[in-house]
């Protein structure tokens, strides 16, 4: 059975919590970045969710949750999305959903260089159907009815049992960038 379309139905799914913010997924972007083979490889995921629940002023009720359709990756390389979405990479027939969801939100202070507060998510990364403990550290701005946030999460992906042994030390570390908009 393919799973894909369960995939796509908890994508278009709406918020599993009350939510405050209200994703803008045209001004949003997931980005990859990570080295294969001595090269720089860069990559995008076109569908993706996030339900997210923060206000500075109670980050003890502060929740994020995203999720990307591992199927929607773009490196620009059809051997390298072959091998990113494959069943020795991200596994999208039997594991199309990637997700992140945070434990405990609070401020950070390991952001890179930008706008806005420092915050830390620490919570739950899953991917090829493994989860791990993971940190999303990012900066928020919010401006009226508008947030925005750049943040990362760096992936070890041998760590989530991705890749095979022809892999060998490509993409052993992979960032994950995310710009999100979002509106109240």
């Amino acid at each position: 059975m393919k799973l894909l379309p369960l995939a796509l139905s908890l994508l278009a799914a709406g918020p599993a919590f009350a939510s405050d913010w209200t994703l803008d997924r045209d001004a949003s972007t997931v980005r990859i970045e990570t080295t294969a083979f001595g090269r720089e490889v860069t990559g995008t995921f076109t569908d993706f969710n996030a339900e997210i629940r923060l206000d500075p002023a109670h980050l003890d009720n502060a929740r994020i949750e995203g999720l990307v359709d591992v199927t929607s990756g773009d490196t620009g390389n059809a051997q390298y999305n072959s091998q990113m979405t494959g069943n020795s990479g991200l596994d999208g027939d039997d594991h199309p959903v990637a997700d992140f969801v945070s434990e405990t939100i609070s401020l950070g202070d390991d952001c890179e260089d930008g706008d806005g507060v420092c915050y830390v998510a620490n919570g739950t990364l899953t991917l090829a159907g493994n989860a791990q403990p993971a940190d999303l550290f990012f900066r928020l701005s919010i401006d009226g009815d508008r947030a925005v946030a750049n943040g990362q999460i760096t992936v070890l992906r041998q760590e989530f049992g991705i890749g095979s042994r022809e892999w060998g030390d490509a993409a052993t570390t992979v960032e994950v960038r995310l710009h999100i908009e979002a509106t109240r």
